[in-house]
């Protein structure tokens, strides 16, 4: 299963959404990034993704975006197939 890391903060409720949805589908660890304890990071994730809001998604090398976007990406059936490394 590829690594994911996440752009977070301790109260957003779309990154504990998030988390849910990737535990349901077989995730057992996430390097989890608190933007809110180490601000530096939220300029680093911004400068990455060009976004301002959390959660921001990686899978593998794969830029998912937020929690929306993670939820239409499993819909599709595109989430549990990047997990297992597919392109």
């Amino acid at each position: 299963m590829q690594a994911v890391t996440m752009y977070t903060t301790a109260v957003c409720p779309y990154c504990i959404r998030a988390k849910q949805i990737l535990t349901a589908r077989g995730v057992e660890s996430i390097n989890e990034i608190r933007v809110d304890a180490q601000p530096h990071e939220r300029l680093r994730m911004m400068e990455i993704t060009g976004r301002r809001t959390v959660p921001q998604i990686f899978i593998g090398d794969t830029h998912v975006g937020g929690c929306d976007d993670l939820m239409a990406l499993d819909s599709r059936g595109g989430l549990v197939a990047l997990l297992n490394g597919a392109t």
